[in-house]
């Protein structure tokens, strides 16, 4: 089970359909913040785990865009897969198309690091330079003064008139920076000729005089006798002459050190997701709904996977009408692939309506919905929005779906549910509807929380069991072990003669009353044997025992 709490502002959807009830999931423990040393420690742990791909876009790709908060989370991921799926998620942020199926950032992101590794590099590569981080930040200037041999200079008045020679250097000019202004210019010099320029806040450490002796004297200095070794006491941190008449506001030393700041800091983000948006409702509009998922065989390159929500009754927003008490959720969901491509959208407004008599009895439960969605196997990101029409409180859900691959011939199985039922269904409504696989409705029990006066209820399939080719059936035993504090408690065994087949489909499908077990933390142990192929599949699941009330 998987609880989130977070909330958003606003999104329309549309749909009918009703909610299943559950009991209530218990709330989750609340977390102790982090000292320093474990901070530490975590940070560390993930930099070890890192890989050499992973490393290689944090400290080069994205180097000059991810902004101080996004590579705090990073750094609190806990495995690589949830770090490959932010990498994307810092990708989507960006994109000013989020439903196209190329991320137009992303493109043009990785071709400005084409071009600055093609046209900046020196003795280092080109996106490390200075030309190459403003380039992969902000994208080529509007104009670019270029002296690539250097020359003469002559100087505008407010930098002391007169001629000089220079280094090779470079003028950049951007009409617009968003965050920064217009009329942008940046300027880099390359003092040792090796073809590495560095961006200067001093538009005097291009001249290439200032430490000769009768050369390149400024019109200040012949006029008024000043000596060059002035430039360099200067307060506001240039090696200009004095200046003739005033200087441009752009010019001045706060204003030159803070542009120079900004353009080597991380650009805004535009086009912010979807929890970014929401987070400055968070404290008032929220809703704790617990999700999970499943994954079950349709063909060998195709599988279904069902979403379920668990949504709490007494936190959506009720209108009266007739002694029935309606609410309804609008439920919104998007899968895509890493690279952003929109794969399935889905929206629906979910119904749920309670007689008068079992209103207050339902606040204390909970409602189930569910959708089936099928996919390839492959890495995915699913983006879930649950939002209560009533009352407008929502919650977020982002995370990452990696469906399995059923390769043909190999023993494999379906992920292992623990419901609170599993019931067949009529032949006219097999495969179809929620909670319904195939012949059976098996509801799902998130919270995986069973009291001792209650049936657990195991569901999984199997696949690609071998055919005994003279009796033209499988032989297969499944081996059920239940564990408490590591210990064996309870074991059974099914055979072949026990194990439901429907057509091609192998079923697990079992009750198991909980009465002869004390309450408490156990562990389910599901081993299947294909006693024809000799291969083994196991699945494991762990669900908490209460005192019946």
């Amino acid at each position: 089970m998987r609880l989130v709490t977070v909330a958003c502002s606003t999104i329309l959807l549309f749909g009918s359909n009703a909610l299943a009830q559950e009991t209530p999931a218990p709330e989750p423990a609340p977390q102790k913040p982090q000292s320093e040393k474990q901070h530490k420690k975590q940070l560390k742990k993930a930099k070890d785990e890192l890989g050499d791909s992973l490393q290689h876009v944090i400290d080069e790709d994205l180097i000059y865009i991810i902004r101080p908060e996004e590579r705090a989370a990073f750094n609190r991921l806990g495995s690589n897969e949830e770090r490959e799926q932010f990498i994307e998620i810092i990708f989507n942020r960006r994109n000013p198309n989020p439903d196209s199926s190329v991320n137009e950032f992303k493109e043009e992101h990785y071709r400005r690091i084409a071009y600055a590794n093609e046209h900046f590099s020196s003795g280092i590569p080109g996106w490390k330079s200075d030309r190459g981080h403003i380039y992969i930040v902000w994208g080529p200037p509007d104009e670019i003064d270029s002296h690539p041999t250097g020359g003469t200079y002559d100087r505008p008045m407010w930098q002391g008139g007169g001629s000089t020679t220079t280094y090779n250097w470079e003028l950049w000019r951007y009409r617009h920076l968003e965050g920064i202004g217009d009329n942008i210019e940046l300027e880099f010099v390359d003092p040792t000729g090796s073809g590495e320029y560095h961006l200067t806040t001093d538009p005097g450490e291009k001249d290439a005089c200032t430490h000769v002796p009768g050369c390149g004297q400024s019109l200040s200095e012949i006029l008024f006798g000043a000596s060059k070794a002035q430039r360099l006491s200067n307060s506001n941190g240039t090696t200009l002459p004095a200046p003739i008449g005033g200087i441009p506001a752009s010019e001045g030393e706060f204003e030159r050190l803070d542009r120079y700041v900004r353009v080597l800091g991380p650009p805004p983000v535009h086009f912010k997701d979807l929890t970014a948006d929401v987070s400055s409702r968070i404290l008032r509009n929220q809703i704790n709904i617990s999700y999970d998922v499943a994954f079950l065989r349709a063909t060998t390159d195709s599988v279904i996977v069902p979403i379920t929500l668990q949504i709490p009754n007494g936190q959506m927003g009720y209108r009266t009408k007739d002694g029935v008490h309606s609410a309804i959720v609008n439920v919104y969901m998007r899968i895509t692939t890493p690279g952003g491509r929109v794969i399935q959208t889905f929206e629906e407004a979910v119904a749920h309506d309670i007689p008068d008599s079992l209103f207050q009895k339902s606040l204390a439960q909970s409602s189930l919905y569910q959708k089936s969605v099928p996919l390839h196997p492959g890495l995915y990101r699913l983006d879930l929005v649950v939002k209560d029409v009533e009352s407008g409180n929502a919650a977020v859900i982002g995370t990452s779906l990696r469906v399995p691959q059923y390769e043909e011939g190999l023993l494999n199985a379906s992920s292992l549910i623990l419901a609170d039922k599993i019931e067949p269904v009529p032949s006219t409504q097999i495969g179809a509807g929620q909670f319904v696989f195939g012949p059976y409705k098996v509801r799902p029990r998130l919270s995986r929380t069973f009291t001792n006066a209650e049936t657990l209820g195991i569901f999984m399939q199997l696949y690609n069991l071998k055919f005994d080719e003279l009796f033209r059936e499988t032989s297969a035993s499944a081996t059920y072990r239940l564990f408490r504090d590591k210990k064996e408690i309870w074991t059974s065994t099914e055979s072949s003669g026990s194990i439901r087949r429907d057509g091609e489909q192998v079923t697990l499908n079992r009750r198991l009353p909980l009465a002869a077990f004390s309450p408490g933390h156990y562990t389910l142990e599901i081993k299947v044997t294909d006693q024809i192929s000799h291969q083994t599949v196991t699945r494991t699941a762990d669900f908490e025992i209460s005192a019946a009330q």
